[in-house]
């Protein structure tokens, strides 16, 4: 039976075919299977969104707040419905596991529901003003059109963590997903459309790179948010400054775990293994470093790739797979090209991946979960480069202090997760190390969207996402001095 989805664009409250080439989204557990099929948009049709947009964006943004929140709730409520069915449609098309991608419609629903209530928190402030008869209001406005950039990774939860927020303080969208995950783009489009967002207020654009540029090109657009590889945001968010255009960008991230001497090893080794090896590695708080204390390397790291030899591997669809594929056959093999590089300049493999064998898990993308100790002084590249996938290096400390140091080794500062039961040097850590999120006790993945998600250094650009954060990207502030006329008896 050909279960093969047609692709459509969404523009202006419409649903129409794309008139560019056609693309095909294929499963990675089974490559051969097309998942969804349909001609591509033009960087034409960037024009038509920006203007249905742009038509749209006065009376959205003068929509009453609770207003507009009733959509995102009534969107939050259609997700909910179709978790099941989507969630397998994930796990087909991007590669998690079943209760993962189930997980992920749940999430953006969560997300929807708690942007759809935001009416009821406070909106701006009010000062008191040097004069008599005036007060001082501070309040916010929607930037106007909004672009919006996403990953595959999460081809639900990214989406809806700024569509969400974009909709609540009264922008409008234009949205290009990534073209490897165009289904699960569609069906949240079709949850806001099923919704009664008004036409025009939200506009998704399936296709080519070449989009995204169009959009940061457009005269029209007032701010773009992205998530995606460091060398694209990079470029975007150049493009975008350089016209004054507000950006927020989340990029890269080489995040560490670090296990200190006298952490529950356990629970250590259960974190790592999730922060790790979970989504397949591909998310950017994923754990990819790993300092161990010297005390308990050994121990620690015989029971670790224990775990990792024993994770289920397979398709994702399954109920007994424990991690599915990588997304696409390039991914594959830039990451075993990594893996065998890191082996070529001295790393010893300790499970896992050697970067040359053939593929024991049949026809999909598939990597082994894949852990490395990096030995000696050498610089290398793994230790550096995000490769994107289940692949976690390792070095050892001596002390407290060199571990910092080791997990402060990066020009990026997404997350970091800290095994200790010691609550000094817990406090130690949030002084030390320079990143946006710092677990103790618990893996360096995850987030919540009630508070803020962004990282240090090169890792993010611009105001955080999530939270009362996201109000100070998607919004600007006007400053009222208010006072009346002279007062009557």
């Amino acid at each position: 039976m050909n279960n093969t989805v047609e692709l459509e664009q969404f523009i202006a409250g419409s649903w129409r075919p794309g008139t560019g080439p056609i693309l095909e989204s294929v499963n990675p557990s089974h490559p051969s299977e097309v998942v969804a099929r349909g001609a591509q948009a033009v960087t034409a049709d960037v024009d038509t969104a920006m203007a249905a947009a742009g038509k749209a964006a006065r009376e959205w943004a003068r929509t009453p707040a609770h207003e507009r929140g009733a959509h995102l709730l009534r969107t939050a409520a259609i997700l909910e419905s179709n978790a099941p069915a989507w969630g397998e449609e994930l796990a087909r098309e991007e590669g998690k596991t079943l209760a993962e991608a189930r997980g992920e419609v749940l999430r953006a629903a969560q997300i929807f529901r708690y942007y759809g209530n935001d009416g009821d928190r406070e909106s701006g402030a009010m000062f008191a003003s040097p004069r008599r008869g005036e007060k001082i209001l501070v309040t916010r406005k929607p930037l106007g059109v909004v672009g919006l950039v996403t990953p595959f990774n999460f081809p639900i939860a990214i989406p809806a963590w700024k569509i969400a927020p974009a909709l609540a303080y009264g922008n409008t969208v234009v949205w290009k997903p990534a073209s490897t995950v165009p289904l699960l783009a569609m069906r949240l489009a079709q949850a806001l459309d099923e919704a009664g967002v008004p036409a025009g207020v939200v506009n998704l654009l399936i296709g080519p790179g070449a989009l995204g540029t169009a959009l940061v090109e457009h005269p029209e657009l007032a701010g773009l948010s992205f998530t995606g590889s460091t060398g694209v945001g990079r470029t975007l968010a150049a493009a975008a400054a350089g016209r004054g255009v507000p950006v927020q960008a989340e990029m890269g991230g080489k995040n560490a775990a670090v296990v200190l001497a006298d952490a529950d090893l356990a629970l250590a080794a259960e974190q790592v293994m999730l922060g790790a090896f979970r989504s397949t590695g591909q998310k950017c708080t994923a754990t990819s470093r790993l300092i161990v204390a010297e005390q308990v390397a050994d121990e620690f790291l015989a029971e670790l790739s224990r775990q990792a030899a024993a994770l289920c591997v397979g398709d994702p669809t399954t109920a007994q797979t424990q991690m599915g594929p990588v997304i696409t056959a390039k991914a594959r093999a830039d990451i075993r090209t990594g893996i065998a590089t890191a082996i070529s300049q001295g790393a010893r493999l300790v499970t896992g991946e050697n970067g040359t064998d053939g593929n024991p898990f049949g026809e999909g993308h598939y990597l082994a979960p894949t852990i490395l100790e990096l030995t000696g002084d050498a610089d290398y590249d793994l230790w550096r480069d995000e490769l994107f996938g289940p692949v976690l290096a390792v070095r050892r400390a001596e002390s407290t202090a060199e571990a910092f140091d080791l997990a402060n080794d990066s020009e990026f500062g997404l997350s970091c997760a800290l095994f200790t039961q010691d609550v000094t040097q817990a406090l130690e850590a949030i002084d030390d190390l320079d990143v946006g999120i710092l677990h103790v006790n618990s893996e360096s993945a995850g987030a919540d969207p009630h508070v803020p998600f962004g990282g240090a250094k090169k890792s993010g650009y611009g105001p955080k996402e999530q939270g009362l954060s996201a109000r100070e990207f998607y919004t600007h502030t006007t400053t009222v001095y208010l006072r009346g006329g002279v007062a009557r008896a």
